[in-house]
């Protein structure tokens, strides 16, 4: 018997993480001394910010190194309730908090106590490379409705009802976009929601780059809509993007349903026992300095303000390219279809030929266009822009 065919079907099935994959090639080939400039994971090139790092480095001395509760340690969930709170959520209290390692498993967390095999999950493409796979994890089955630049990367309220079936369980919605970076408008969030509510279907609603909008831009969650959509709504987010705590596996989780954020915790003490407990301590500290948190991630935004417009007007002066204007988190999601090649095919190219690094968007479940990050230096996106410039120019002469 292979290898391979001792495997179980989960293990066979599942895909891996392409993004990472991506990153992964980019740094073997840093290692080997060459010149890549990349542009395919999704993380801050800042560092976490001082204040949150001398938080868990206090708790560490203090001996804050054994289990912690599964839900998290009780001074962070009780900061967290608080925060929504006064973001218009309703009656949640410690109980509706979960802390978890890190927002892909408050992700997971969410569609394992909800999907049960057999169950479909409506998921608008492009999507996060792992929803699928998680939900195939779960037994479920995904189901997938599409979106392209022309609408803004955005479904619509009639896409969405003509996907959802008797089998429906949940219904994922992720503003600030990865990977397009789209924002849905409130008006255009209480649509969907509200099919969802009159299906009676769960929401998944992946908040992760809520801090990261622009152009005057503000998001909104579901949860806060209707007593009905707050009942249905699982609102997953974390500290990595707006915080720059990448590494820290961080997540979080937030349901009006106790019974609900009880199982998520059963589950968590099966899977991982608790999130790292020093690590929550830095966490709290984002809650116990608002002022300070606040100030970071302003200086955060508004670089990658910057490195966004001088990367979406260097990618529209590119003939054959286009790229929707982007208005959060952090990416870019350029239209490469004028080449003939597809996503895979341009992005391995652009690698072997010109060492520039982005994600296929057959990743996202969106064939023709490419995502690239400008969580990246100046200097990285202005030798970016000259690779890829020769890179199609080449293309179009073949």
């Amino acid at each position: 018997m292979s290898n391979l065919a001792s495997l179980s079907s989960w293990a066979r099935n599942v895909a891996p993480s392409p993004t990472l994959a991506v990153d992964a090639k980019a740094k073997a080939l840093k290692a080997a001394g060459k010149d890549v400039v990349g542009f395919g994971v999704g993380e801050p090139d800042f560092d976490t910010p001082q204040f949150i790092k001398d938080a868990c480095a206090k708790a560490l001395a203090e001996g804050q190194t054994k289990y912690a509760p599964t839900p998290g340690i009780p001074a962070l969930r009780k900061a967290i309730a608080e925060d929504y709170t006064r973001r218009g959520f309703t009656g949640i209290a410690d109980a509706n908090v979960v802390v978890s390692p890190g927002g892909k498993m408050s992700c997971y967390l969410a569609i394992l106590a909800t999907i049960s095999p057999g169950d479909e999950v409506v998921i608008p493409a492009p999507f996060w490379v792992s929803y699928p796979e998680m939900v195939k994890l779960a037994g479920g089955v995904p189901k997938f409705i599409n979106a392209e630049d022309v609408t803004g990367f955005k479904v619509t309220p009639s896409q969405l009802s003509a996907a959802i079936t008797p089998k429906t369980r949940m219904v994922v919605l992720n503003s600030p976009s990865n990977p397009t970076g789209a924002v849905y408008s409130r008006a255009e969030l209480e649509d969907l929601v509200a099919i969802c509510v009159k299906a009676n279907v769960w929401i998944m609603s992946d908040e992760i780059y809520e801090n990261l909008v622009y152009d005057n831009q503000t998001t909104c969650s579901p949860a806060t809509f209707s007593p009905e959509a707050a009942r249905l709504t699982i609102t997953v987010s974390g500290y990595a993007k707006s915080y720059s705590m990448t590494g820290w596996r961080l997540g979080t989780l937030v349901a009006s349903d106790k019974a609900l954020a009880a199982a998520v915790a059963d589950l968590q003490s099966q899977i991982s026992s608790n999130a790292t407990t020093f690590a929550q301590f830095g966490a709290l500290a984002v809650h116990q300095h608002p002022d300070k948190a606040k100030a970071s991630l302003a200086e955060m935004c508004k670089a990658f303000d910057r490195r966004r417009l001088n990367l979406l007007a260097g990618l529209n002066a590119i003939p054959g390219l286009t790229c929707y204007r982007s208005q959060g988190a952090f990416y870019l999601f350029p239209n490469i279809k004028s080449f003939g090649l597809t996503s895979v095919q341009f992005a391995d190219r652009l690698l072997e030929e010109e060492l520039m690094a982005v994600v296929p968007g057959s990743a996202f479940g969106s064939e023709g266009y490419i995502r690239m990050s400008y969580a990246t230096s100046d200097e990285t996106i202005a030798k970016g822009l000259e690779r890829l410039a020769r890179f199609c120019s080449k293309l179009k002469k073949v």
